[in-house]
């Protein structure tokens, strides 16, 4: 039975979502629960790698399973097994052989949080890229409309990225204070490698007032990721939802 786990987790402490070996990453933790409850090595399949730190709201997973079960008892066991990970499967489905994790996916959610406050944080020093410097909103959401549509996203895109292309389709890039946190909600299909990273990195530019809109169209255009702002910590982002269509 192929089992679509949908699942979120604390990036802390992780070296990501892949199997590495240098150190525990979510894959490694998640496929060791589900053969101590199935007795079976199982290799899962997932939506978004994400990188050492980054944690995620509802990350889908899928994985082939012999044993003959249901999805309450899938959920149950594999969260058994996770402890003391903090590793949570929030909901298992029965899906055909046809699902796939990755290549099914129809679009990507992210949400990247800022906390824009003198005083350092203490509760959210692992969930918030911690920004002094005044930041105002209006200029970034500007300079974020720019971005959105086909481009090349050359300027966002790590060197370590094995994307065949450059261009992407970003369908949203939201940006809304509440308090003292900033928070970045964007949509794609797929990403470059670092790409949400890397745009909010240079949109705090503008937002300090550092760079203005000319600025970020000049560091766009030139499809160099050498003209863009700096890469945003992994701490502050979050693999927040997956999109797939109905019939799975």
């Amino acid at each position: 039975m192929r089992w679509k786990i949908t699942l979120e987790y604390d990036g802390t402490g992780f070296c990501g979502w892949q199997r590495q070996n240098n150190g525990l990453s979510v894959q490694e933790a998640l496929e060791d629960a589900i053969e101590k409850f199935s007795g079976e090595k199982v290799t899962t399949h997932v939506a978004g790698r994400t990188d050492a730190g980054v944690h995620a709201r509802a990350q889908v997973a899928h994985a082939d399973i012999a044993k003959d079960t249901n999805a309450d008892i899938v959920r149950d066991a594999i969260n058994y097994h996770l402890k003391p990970h903090r590793v949570a499967v929030l909901e298992v489905e029965s899906v055909s052989e046809e699902f796939h994790a990755r290549f099914s996916a129809l679009a990507r959610s992210y949400r990247y949080q800022i906390i824009n406050r003198r005083a350092p944080p203490a509760l959210l020093a692992e969930h918030a890229w911690h920004v002094s410097k005044p930041l105002t909103i209006e200029p970034m959401q500007e300079a974020a409309n720019i971005l959105i549509g086909h481009h090349d996203f050359s300027t966002f895109r790590a060197s370590e990225c094995q994307s065949n292309s450059p261009m992407k389709t970003l369908d949203m890039m939201n940006i809304k204070r509440d308090g003292e946190l900033i928070i970045f909600e964007t949509r794609a299909r797929s990403f470059l490698y670092h790409q949400v990273r890397n745009m909010v990195g240079t949109l705090a530019l503008v937002g300090t007032g550092q760079w203005n809109l000319d600025d970020l169209k000049t560091a766009f255009a030139a499809r160099d990721r050498k003209a863009g702002g700096p890469t945003a910590p992994a701490h502050g982002l979050f693999f927040m939802s997956v999109e797939y269509p109905q019939i799975q």
